[in-house]
């Protein structure tokens, strides 16, 4: 990503990390989604005439899908894996929960891991900073039950936010427009799975979203802006 775009999606990340207000997040942070999602297309166009104008099938110097290890640490693994999860899936890309080594691997193009790295790095910001906020929590008997309050939220959270953000990846989509983008876009994620697959050819895939708080739940739609219904599929690393 050049210098003028990243100032302009970090300038949006910060406005979003600023602010107490859900909504208006949540459209900073769409706002920027789809601005690196119309620049990656851009790129992804680019490297796939100049592979087609050198007889290649990568891009400028063979580029393929690479990976990149992110960190999700405790507490609320689960759903900072999920959080994970939905921005990969946003940007083209894939991950891999390793639960025991406390981190996962996001396997896709260079650009869209740098878009996730960036976007995943400012949305745990603004979710522990919205769950922080909703201040601790007790049972009628005044039991705490803080823990299962922010496991919920956090889940909660996850799966609005990554509805959010597939939504403005598909508005870059339709905004682009280009002839034989279908093509390359398909290619790419292609090209993808087959490194999935290569690395990790006992993948286990389980569901996640199991929050048992209704509070939790209730206001982590809230700090989302409203939560997606269902629940998201994880791909975890079975060794």
């Amino acid at each position: 990503m050049d210098q003028r775009m990243l100032g302009k999606v970090r300038a949006l990340l910060r406005k979003a990390e600023s602010t107490e207000f859900p909504r208006e997040a949540e459209a900073f942070t769409a706002r920027a989604q789809e601005l690196i999602a119309r620049h990656n297309l851009d790129a992804a166009l680019l490297a796939a005439g100049a592979a087609g104008a050198s007889g290649g099938s990568g891009g400028p110097a063979g580029e393929g899908p690479g990976e990149r290890r992110v960190s999700v640490g405790r507490p609320y693994p689960g759903p900072k894996a999920m959080l994970l999860h939905v921005v990969a899936e946003a940007n083209r890309c894939r991950s891999v929960w390793h639960r025991e080594r406390g981190e996962a691997t996001v396997l896709g193009f260079p650009a869209d891991l740098d878009a996730v790295e960036l976007l995943y790095t400012s949305l745990l910001v603004q979710a522990t900073g919205a769950m922080v906020r909703a201040g601790a929590h007790t049972d009628v008997l005044g039991r705490s039950r803080t823990r299962s309050f922010r496991h919920a939220f956090l889940s909660a959270y996850a799966l609005r936010i990554g509805e959010r953000l597939r939504e403005a990846a598909e508005r870059a989509v339709d905004a682009t427009a280009a002839p034989g983008l279908g093509l390359v876009l398909a290619s790419r994620d292609e090209a993808v799975a087959r490194r999935v697959a290569e690395r990790f050819p006992r993948l286990r895939r389980f569901r996640g979203g199991g929050a048992t708080n209704a509070d939790g739940w209730a206001h982590g739609r809230a700090a989302a802006d409203r939560a997606a219904l269902g629940h998201t599929a994880l791909a975890s690393d079975h060794e």
